[in-house]
């Protein structure tokens, strides 16, 4: 997420309170805390926050007044280095349970012009795609396969690393030192992804038998209950807490599929997946593991470029996801989508 500063952080938050202000007010507020400024300081702030499309400048002269630019609420800027400082029990949630709003603002979360941009780079996955040959095709699905079913199991703990997941799965040999289980994720998320690369097409229309279909692939001989939970969940690191209501949970999910099914654009589609899957945790376990391979269906079902998460910081993943969790916050998470997407472009199909 862009970086900005204490003073440009104080702005955003006094325009985003007070609505379309002038400078001047701007500048008596940002005084009162940061004692006298030149009104060239306050300015240049202002014109950083233009430029990183934070805010917007509307009128002429002394009439000019900035307002934040936002097209949806869940898009709003956060502090993450600033809001992770606390702990769990210290931030202040906006939601500390599931809020079924949520549903009301899953629009437009990429502008017209990151669409068009996501539609560009997509275009060379798909050219490149109908160049290589069948052998070329299938190594390259092989090695998303593998470095997607090594970086999401390492999301959640698994302790295998890349190479001893590429022997894994071409050699089937297990690595020594490990539980017997975290073979099993990975092996998982290799017949998960297979089953997905295989049904594609299926996957145009989302359904929850669907899911659960790829659930009951991801958590296969792990010991974990099929179908939507009946128990309590927790997650660790936040104070959210899911939903603990079966009934509530279908209901969350149909609003869920029916988002997706509305949505025009497959980036749209597959990050309401991943973010609401986890955000809803329909499952015992199992749940962003589900929603990272259901936000590939998407993609590939309508033939854009599938992610790996390669490159993706663990850490900074689970940031974004808990933001969501506690703020409904989407901004940083799209963020970590779509430099996975470009990854994806640069680094397969060529």
């Amino acid at each position: 997420m862009a970086k900005i500063t204490k003073r440009q952080l104080e702005i955003l938050d006094f325009i985003r309170k007070k609505g379309p202000v002038q400078n001047q007010l701007i500048k008596d507020h940002l005084e009162g805390i940061f004692g006298i400024l030149a009104r060239v300081t306050v300015v240049r702030d202002l014109d950083n926050l233009l430029q990183a499309g934070l805010i917007i400048k509307e009128g002429k002269g002394r009439a000019v007044k900035y307002s934040e630019k936002m097209t949806n609420k869940l898009l709003s800027y956060f502090d993450i280095d600033e809001y992770f400082k606390l702990g769990p029990d210290e931030r202040q949630l906006a939601f500390s349970s599931f809020n079924f709003n949520v549903f009301n603002n899953l629009k437009n979360l990429f502008s017209q012009e990151e669409i068009n941009s996501l539609i560009e780079i997509n275009n060379t996955y798909q050219k490149s795609v109908e160049k290589l040959s069948a052998t070329a095709l299938k190594k390259e699905f092989e090695r998303l396969t593998i470095e997607l079913s090594w970086k999401s199991s390492q999301i959640e703990g698994n302790t295998y690393s890349l190479i001893d997941t590429e022997i894994l799965i071409k050699e089937k040999k297990e690595a020594k030192g490990h539980d017997k289980e975290e073979a099993i994720m990975i092996l998982n998320h290799k017949k998960a992804f297979d089953f997905i690369l295989d049904k594609k097409n299926n996957f145009k229309k989302l359904n929850l038998a669907k899911i659960e279909n790829i659930h009951q692939l991801l958590i296969k001989d792990l010991d974990v209950a099929t179908g939507l939970r009946k128990r309590p969940v927790g997650i660790i690191g936040t104070g959210y807490k899911p939903l603990d209501n079966q009934f509530q949970i279908k209901e969350a999910m149909e609003k869920m599929i029916k988002k997706v099914n509305g949505s025009a654009d497959p980036f749209s589609k597959a990050l309401i997946v991943i973010l609401l899957i986890s955000y809803v945790q329909p499952f015992e376990d199992g749940n962003k593991r589900t929603a990272r391979l259901m936000g590939d269906a998407m993609l590939l079902a309508h033939n854009a470029c599938p992610l790996s998460f390669r490159s993706v910081d663990e850490g900074e993943y689970k940031k974004a996801m808990i933001l969501f969790y506690e703020q409904n916050n989407v901004r940083f998470f799209k963020e970590l989508f779509i430099q996975q997407f470009k990854f994806a472009i640069d680094n397969y199909f060529k």
